[in-house]
């Protein structure tokens, strides 16, 4: 299926690692122009050095109230066509473990940075009628994972955000989409691993082996695949979904609603 993404313009949030890599990279190979956002310079470095005709890079938190500058002046006068709200997730803790730094901490870094540049960046795709929004939460959403309550808890919020403001700017032509992943095989995973060996005291290596033992397909999904689904989001294909949280998970979430 073509796409019709040349030369068109998008954000990538966390484009130098797993997910978020193979969304900016699959994005380019269908010949769009890519904002990469991450916080190495020198990985976004390399990046750019892979794709120099359609990557531009941005090193910075994503996640900090002062990125929204940086975010709206690479943008400049350009259509922008669609954006990837993609950072990394807070740490593996029970309720008990948790402090209130921890959940004020999560607030910012899972929810109030994505309300901030949404609303920034909406008024950009209001002005030409057209816009993609993808955010990457976790299956966590349907489903809460072990250890994970502050990514239980807060992004949740996130799509009750997305599915009001997707109601309000559909009929600008608009869409927002939620994406929410389970057990893939990056680097993200890992905490989920370690925590549980940590609980447990059996080596990780067993830890994931019966982790992945619980996915029905009986695999860790790969990021290729993930982005395979986010760049059809991304696309003029997908103008009649919005709104929705979509499970990239191996039929992990049990309910009929997943």
């Amino acid at each position: 299926m073509y796409l019709y993404l040349h030369n068109q313009l998008f954000i990538v949030g966390g484009a130098t690692s797993g997910l978020g890599r193979a969304i900016a990279t699959a994005l380019v190979n269908e010949g769009a122009k890519v904002i990469a956002i991450a916080r190495s310079a020198d990985q976004l470095h390399l990046l750019q050095e892979q794709y120099p005709n359609n990557i531009e890079t941005l090193a910075l938190d994503i996640t900090q109230p002062t990125a929204i500058e940086n975010i709206l002046n690479a943008i400049g006068d350009r259509q922008l066509h669609g954006v990837v709200l993609n950072a990394g997730g807070p740490p593996a803790k029970t309720v008990l473990e948790t402090t209130m730094e921890d959940w004020d901490s999560a607030y910012n870094n899972i929810l109030r940075w994505k309300v901030a540049l949404t609303k920034a960046l909406i008024p950009f795709m209001q002005a030409n009628n057209y816009g993609r929004c993808v955010f990457v939460e976790s299956y966590s959403v349907k489903q809460p994972v072990e250890n994970l309550v502050l990514s239980n808890s807060l992004r949740l919020a996130v799509v009750g955000m997305v599915k009001t403001l997707s109601l309000e700017v559909a009929i600008q032509g608009i869409t927002l989409n939620i994406l929410a992943p389970g057990s893939h095989n990056t680097p993200a995973i890992n905490r989920i691993y370690k925590k549980k060996s940590e609980q447990t005291g059996i080596d990780e290596p067993t830890v994931k082996a019966a982790a992945v033992a619980q996915i029905p397909v009986q695999f860790l999904g790969e990021a290729d695949d993930f982005a395979s689904i986010a760049v059809w989001l991304l696309s003029k294909h997908s103008r009649y979904i919005t709104g929705q949280t979509i499970s990239v998970d191996g039929g992990a979430v049990k309910g009929t609603m997943g």
